[in-house]
Order: structure tokens, then C-alpha cells, then sequence
């Protein structure tokens, strides 16, 4: 049945009012399928998803989690329908709305998935006052049945965010980072949406604001069935906001688990060192603390490539046959797993926690010379004086400047090349002279 209406969502123009339901009896709101996400063409070509696929349920806060440039944000705004998909779909209620759509569908999901930004201060116009920041939304869509009803939404959403009538004349510049993040929610919430991407939305602001917008959202979300995608960096603070978090690494998901279920079992070496890296209140405890670093190199999927199973418990984590068998086997002992682990008085973590705070790239990558850049001048000069830049390219590799000797090589070998040709066509030219 679910498949049924899959696909004939795939040409829907409206969405349904209620999404596909899975075994469980939940209301699957948003489905990643497959998703490919990658920037540039050719040998240029960046990949910053690949092959992600999660769901979000109806009412819940699902997190996404990650360091800088694992591919967080990206999802979000593919989400948002601003950055499209190379490959897979994004449903929401069961019907596509990645790639192309009707305008009809477009106008829908505007309306029903708002976002929240990182930066409150880039993402609001500083030529704009706060009530048509707000407003804008409700203008766009006429969400309101005439002057005095908008006024009245305006003015109520603007005191739901702690804030007051009196600042709806003032433009952005006036307000602090946390009041701008609240005009940011406030601009989101006035829409009614029934999901919100929230991209770190609590990362600029000071830790006492912190928790207000946190527990602002979790208000909105318990009076207006609201459901987020929460994308953070920090496993502290979406432990305690989440219903289900996704770990993702470099455009991977490696692990979707409930936010108990992932603390107590965290499988994946990465979501380990990320739990391993969550600072301690206690300053003599963090400084005994063993920071687990993950090292990819760990895995072999020369032969075994890896794909992410469930492994009971709605328990899904990233890997090989050989791999998920080993998952499962810890899982099913049922022993919560400690990743954070504290040195006693006059203990000294074992050399192979040591050893590998750096990998085998970390480590060839700081042995190289600072300067060797490989820059496009040195391939430049070197095509214009050859001989002397075959010199200096034996030099560069002499004190290991691999980069520059490889520029230099190949921009002698170019120049030589050109001159070659040259001297070709002017002894042709020569001879028919002569002729």
C-alpha cells in the first residue's frame, strides 16, 4: 500500500493530508531515499551526500549530526528544494518533491517546510523591519483574511518568541544574536509549518540563550505538533532534544538510532569519537579524559562494500557483512558501552589510544613543507623558462617539495613541448623560403 501511494505521489500536484504509515503505526512526514548530492562536474565533481536515506516521523525531532562539512546542511537545504539531488528523491507525505515538480506541489512545500538558520544575523533583512520580515511569509501566501487579522498573527507569534509588539518597527541591527534567532523562529512559526529544518540554530548564540530557544522550540512543537529536523554538531545538547539522531561522516550516514538507544550503544567508531569529544564539566575529568579519534582507515571495503542495516532495536548502523555481524553481536549482549572512559591517578592511556590521535593522512599532511603548495605560478614560470625550471624541479624534489616538483615538471615539460613545436614550424617555413 505504501508503495502504491509512492508512486502515485511521484506525479501528485497537491500533497495528501497525511503521509504514509510504516509497521510501527507512525507517520512518515519526510523520507530521504538514496540521495546523491554532489557540486561541480567532472574530475571538479564534489560529493557531499552519498547515497543518505533516512525517515522523519510526524511530531518528532529527528537530528543530524556531524562535523563541519559532513554534509549536514547540505540534506537541510535539499530538503528546502534549494540544493537538488544527483541522484535518489526526497518525499514528503509520500509524494517527490526533489527534482522537478508542479508549481501547484512547490507553493505546498514552501508552506509546510520552514527553515531556521545558523547565522540569525545573515539570514534576516537589515533593510527591513521586523513586522515585514515576519509578515513576508503570510503576504506571500495570503495567509491572512485582511489587515487586522495579519496584525493580529504578527503581533501574537512575536510575543510566543519572548519578544514585544513595541519591536516590530525596529530593523534587525538592533537586536542581539538571541533575539534575532527568536525573530528567525518567529518568521518560520507565523507560517504554521508542520516541519521546520532547524541548521544549528542554537550554535551563535550564548549558552544561557541557548537553552530559551531550545525550550522555546520544544514549546512550539508540543502546542503546534511541530516536527524538526535538528542539525547540530554538538551530541550534548540534540541528547536531550531528540527523539531519533543520525550520525553522518563526510556525505555518509553511519548511524540512525533513538537518542538513549545511541548513547547507551554506540556502534560506529565515528559516533564513538563524537560522544568521546563531549567536554566535561569537571575540569580534572576532562583533563584525565582518553579522546578517542576515528581513524577511516580502520575499515576494508575493497572487497565488502558497506550499507547501513538495521540491526534490530530500530537500530541502523553503517557497514560491511563482516562488520554488522559484529555490531549486532555487541548489541545483543545488551552491556551499555562506555565511550567515554577516565584515566585513574597515575594511569596512562594505552600507546595505541596515543598512537592514534593522528592518522596515517594527518600525519604524512604535517611532515609536509609549508610552502610546498604546487601553485599554478610555479607551472607558469616554468613553461617560460624550461630548462631552468627542470633545474630548480630537481632541487624541489631533492628537499621533498613534492607539490612544487610536480608543478615545475609539468610546466617545463609543456613549455618544452611548445617550444619544440615552434622551432618545428619556423624550419618548415625555412625551407619553403628557400624552395
Amino acid at each position: 500500500m505504501a508503495n502504491q501511494n509512492q508512486k502515485q505521489g511521484a506525479s501528485a500536484s497537491h500533497l495528501p493530508e497525511h503521509g504514509p504509515i510504516d509497521e510501527k503505526g507512525r507517520e512518515i512526514l519526510l523520507s530521504v531515499k538514496n540521495v546523491d548530492i554532489t557540486f561541480g562536474k567532472g574530475e571538479n565533481a564534489v560529493h557531499a551526500v552519498k547515497n543518505a536515506s533516512f525517515d522523519i516521523y510526524k511530531g518528532e525531532t529527528f537530528s543530524l549530526v556531524g562535523e563541519s562539512g559532513s554534509g549536514k546542511t547540505t540534506i537541510g537545504r535539499a530538503v528546502i528544494r534549494v540544493n537538488p539531488c544527483a541522484a535518489g528523491e526526497i518525499q514528503y507525505k509520500g509524494v517527490r518533491i526533489s527534482g522537478k515538480i508542479p508549481h501547484s506541489l512547490d507553493r505546498e512545500v514552501i508552506r509546510n517546510i520552514q527553515m531556521v538558520f545558523q547565522d540569525p544575523a545573515a539570514s534576516l533583512n537589515e533593510r527591513a523591519t521586523v513586522d515585514y520580515i515576519v509578515s513576508e511569509g503570510l503576504y506571500n501566501f495570503h495567509l491572512y483574511e485582511n489587515e487586522a487579522d495579519r496584525v493580529r498573527k504578527v503581533e501574537n507569534i512575536i510575543e510566543e518568541v519572548g519578544l514585544l509588539k513595541e519591536h516590530l518597527t525596529r530593523y534587525p541591527h538592533e537586536f542581539s544574536g538571541g533575539q534575532r534567532q527568536r525573530i528567525g523562529l518567529a518568521r518560520a512559526m507565523v507560517m504554521e509549518p508542520e516541519l521546520v529544518v532547524a541548521d544549528e540554530p542554537i550554535s551563535a548564540l550564548d549558552v544561557s540563550i541557548r537553552a530559551q530557544v531550545l525550550n522555546l522550540m520544544k514549546k512550539f512543537q508540543e502546542e503546534k505538533d511541530v516536527t524538526y529536523l535538528f542539525i547540530a554538531h554538538d551530541l550534548s545538547v540534540v541528547r536531550f532534544i531528540s527523539d531519533r539522531i543520525g550520525v553522518i561522516y563526510k556525505g555518509n550516514i553511519v548511524e540512525v538510532a533513538e537518542a538513549e538507544e545511541l548513547f547507551d550503544f554506540p556502534l560506529h567508531p565515528y559516533t564513538h569519537s563524537l560522544i568521546s569529544a563531549i567536554p566535561i564539566p569537571d575540569p580534572q575529568l576532562e583533563k584525565n579524559k582518553v579522546l578517542y579519534t576515528y581513524d577511516p582507515s580502520i575499515h576494508d571495503y575493497s572487497v565488502d562494500g558497506p550499507e547501513l542495516v538495521n540491526i534490530g532495536h530500530d537500530h541502523y548502523v553503517y557497514g560491511n557483512k563482516k562488520e554488522i555481524e559484529e555490531y549486532k553481536r555487541i548489541r545483543e549482549k545488551g552491556e551499555t558501552l562506555q565511550p567515554i572512559r577516565i584515566l585513574k591517578p597515575g594511569e596512562e592511556a594505552p600507546k595505541e589510544e596515543k598512537d592514534g590521535s593522528l592518522t596515517s593522512a594527518d600525519d604524512q599532511f604535517l611532515k609536509a613543507p609549508v610552502h610546498d603548495t604546487g601553485s599554478k605560478l610555479y607551472v607558469f614560470l616554468s613553461f617560460c623558462l624550461p630548462i631552468i625550471a627542470l633545474i630548480v624541479a630537481q632541487i624541489f624534489k631533492h628537499k621533498q617539495y613534492y607539490r612544487n616538483y610536480h608543478a615545475c615538471k609539468k610546466g617545463a615539460i609543456a613549455g618544452l613541448i611548445t617550444l619544440a613545436v615552434i622551432i618545428v614550424i619556423f624550419l618548415l617555413f625555412l625551407g619553403l623560403a628557400i624552395i
